[in-house]
């Protein structure tokens, strides 16, 4: 079932659909709030009423017929929902993925766990690094802070908030701690870890509001890839 004018305004179904967004299975898929933030995201001006709009499609309803439980649950919802964000295209973040992957070849050489990451500014690579933990006997020594530390000499700040990271393995707890603190735009990992992984797999700190929320986070990417590096590294030594 297609977005129609009315409810929505065309501008904002111009913009949803530069979202891939263009059926009411999407907003549903989606989320109205993620969409509403997303909408956001894109720079359109949007009121609450766009909102309550997007919440009424998914709802097969019209506003009117909201009630104010249904009201009260959405903006709970809304209030609850983890930072979101416009990610680059497909063939853009893979390439950045690819250099976090050539990172973890090169700690997999030291006898590293093969895990990169690289730090985006701008669209460009201002710093790269793979895990040395063993070879630097440091547990803090992961490819994530490592990477994190380099950028912020490079820009002479400790706040990445212009940056992303792509890593090739899913952030633990520490990492994905110091990527929040950094307030790093957004997070990019290929592999899940399932043992440790802190974005989603044992916890997610990207999505704790507790937490000061500045990070989109999407997992998943060239993930087979990253997976059969690391089968390669752990197989070599059984």
């Amino acid at each position: 079932m297609k977005l129609t004018t009315p409810p929505l305004a065309p501008k904002v179904i111009q913009a949803l659909a530069r979202l891939n967004v263009h059926t009411v299975q999407d907003v549903q898929a989606m989320n109205p709030c993620r969409v509403f933030l997303l909408l956001k995201q894109s720079g359109l001006s949007v009121t609450r009423s766009v909102f309550w709009q997007l919440v009424a499609v998914g709802s097969l309803k019209t506003v009117r017929q909201l009630s104010q439980q249904e009201r009260e649950y959405w903006m709970q919802q809304l209030r609850q929902m983890p930072p979101v964000a416009l990610f680059p295209p497909q063939d853009e973040m893979e390439r950045w993925m690819r250099a976090a992957l050539f990172q973890a070849a090169e700690a997999a050489k030291l006898g590293e766990v093969p895990v990169g990451a690289v730090v985006v500014h701008r669209g460009e690579i201002i710093a790269q690094a793979h895990n040395r933990c063993v070879a630097d006997c440091s547990i803090s020594h992961h490819a994530e802070i490592q990477a994190l530390a380099a950028a912020g000499q490079v820009l002479g700040n400790y706040r990445l908030n212009e940056c992303d990271v792509y890593v090739s393995l899913e952030p633990c707890a520490m990492c994905a701690s110091a990527m929040i603190q950094a307030r790093v735009a957004r997070v990019v990992f290929a592999a899940h870890e399932p043992k440790t992984g802190a974005a989603g797999s044992v916890l997610n700190l990207f999505s704790n509001n507790q937490l000061n929320q500045h990070t989109a986070m999407l997992g998943g990417l060239l993930a087979d890839e990253a997976k059969q590096q690391l089968q390669a590294f752990f197989r070599l030594r059984r």
